[in-house]
């Protein structure tokens, strides 16, 4: 009875607090004018107003904007309930079970627009941990404010009055370069434990310091990360590792004990120096793709991040007197296994994984006819900067790799010349892979 009491005492005066007035920042303080918006973002905020609804771009954009970054993507924010956002626009759909939102279609561009939330109370469906399952609770603007994970992230944005509005002193956290968690962190991180990994990642590619309230709980409650569903698990590694920052990421997750059970390899990997020579060198070239504007693979991010691992399980296998090629494709299909009890690998990203592992052996071969058939394959670009890391990490000799940079831009002549001799082996090898007579076809399969 007395916890009960507590609990509602508590839920009374976080209700309560969430209700003061915010401070409402003009554009001639923050300098922020609509035309910074995507024109998406516009049209929607202005739809819903027009139908006497208060809509807001919300979140990330408005912090980025602050901070003069350009934002991903903009979400709209409003009071507006998903049937009836669904109802303003001819294209637009309700997605979620967690929490109902709403993807509004403007042209190219996909707005996520999500209806002001609730406080959450005893009626809240949640897990034994205290992990929120269920949560299509609608409430006032201050509320929905009050449930935002950060500061920086409940701020909101008018385009008709150019104002933003902030319940939490979100700008002046931005200012301080200070992460703030909105409420107790303890209960925060319960209720949502992907919190913590967003912490991290927003700290590293903001530069902000986590506040130590914040901060301090990580360590102790990084077990409730065995809980969240795999899918989300990878969303949200998915966005650390393609954020600019992943080299950052991925050293405060090891600060803040984070990476045991996140990927359940990565601290085997980061433990062992080559691998973590070769997954740092990775994620440092891929930080510096996105920061030129150029894309990235998340196939090619996750090999990178798994690769000492199926080189370990390979050699092992291997030494079992294991065929060479097979134990190649037994390793694979161990490490990505385990991964799955994790992170829900969609099955597209897991076979761009698999077809860059199994062109490594394939470069070793530089006789014959199967160099220039390896240049045909989809996967040979991806592939081949798969080879320069391991070349760049010390795993292999550079020579390998100077080889196939120069077979690739050669012309004809230059690339038979480069040719080594074929072994006696490979002759035999491809005479046993020769198809019999009466197959319907008089080709040789040639890999």
């Amino acid at each position: 009875m007395i916890r009960k009491l507590i609990s509602r005492v508590f839920r009374g005066k976080k209700a309560t607090a969430s209700h003061h007035e915010p401070a409402v920042i003009p554009v001639s303080t923050h300098g922020i004018t609509r035309d910074r918006l995507s024109s998406g973002s516009r049209r929607t905020c202005e739809t819903l107003q027009q139908h006497g609804h208060k809509a807001y771009v919300v979140g990330g954009a408005v912090r980025d904007l602050l901070i003069g970054a350009d934002p991903k993507d903009f979400d709209v924010a409003t009071d507006a309930t998903p049937e009836e956002v669904r109802r303003y626009f001819r294209r637009a759909r309700i997605i979620g079970r967690r929490f109902q939102i709403v993807h509004v279609m403007m042209g190219q561009e996909t707005l996520e627009v999500t209806t002001f939330r609730g406080l959450l109370d005893e009626k809240t469906k949640t897990d034994e941990h205290g992990r929120v399952l269920h949560d299509n609770v609608f409430g006032s603007h201050a509320e929905d404010a009050a449930r935002r994970d950060f500061t920086a992230n409940a701020l909101y944005y008018d385009p008709a009055t150019e104002a933003i509005i902030d319940y939490h002193h979100g700008v002046g956290d931005l200012k301080q370069k200070t992460l703030r968690m909105i409420g107790e962190p303890r209960a925060r991180y319960r209720e949502d434990p992907v919190r913590m990994l967003r912490a991290v990642r927003l700290a590293a590619k903001l530069g902000l310091v986590i506040d130590p309230d914040a901060r301090q709980p990580i360590r102790e409650m990084a077990d409730l990360l065995e809980n969240v569903p795999p899918a989300r698990l990878f969303d949200e590694m998915l966005k650390l590792l393609t954020s600019g920052h992943s080299v950052k990421c991925i050293t405060q997750l090891r600060d803040e004990g984070l990476h045991h059970g996140l990927l359940p390899l990565l601290d085997v990997i980061l433990e062992q120096p080559m691998g973590e020579k070769f997954v740092m060198l990775a994620l440092a070239n891929t930080d510096d793709r996105i920061r030129r504007g150029k894309g990235t693979s998340p196939g090619f991010l996750f090999a990178t991040l798994l690769w000492h691992e199926v080189l370990a399980h390979w050699e092992k296998l291997k030494a079992g007197n294991g065929a060479k090629i097979p134990a190649l494709y037994q390793a694979m299909d161990t490490v990505l296994d385990v991964q799955a009890e994790k992170l829900a690998i969609t099955r597209r990203i897991a076979g761009d994984i698999k077809d860059i592992w199994s062109l490594q052996p394939r470069f070793e071969q530089r006789a014959g006819k199967r160099p220039y058939a390896l240049l045909e394959q989809p996967r040979f670009r991806a592939g081949y900067d798969f080879l320069l890391l391991r070349a760049q990490a010390g795993e292999i000799g550079m020579e390998v790799g100077e080889w196939w940079t120069r077979f690739q831009n050669a012309d004809g002549d230059e690339r038979a010349a480069m040719l080594l001799p074929e072994q006696p082996g490979d002759k035999k090898r491809r005479r046993r892979r020769k198809k019999p007579a009466g197959t319907g076809s008089d080709s040789a399969a040639n890999p």
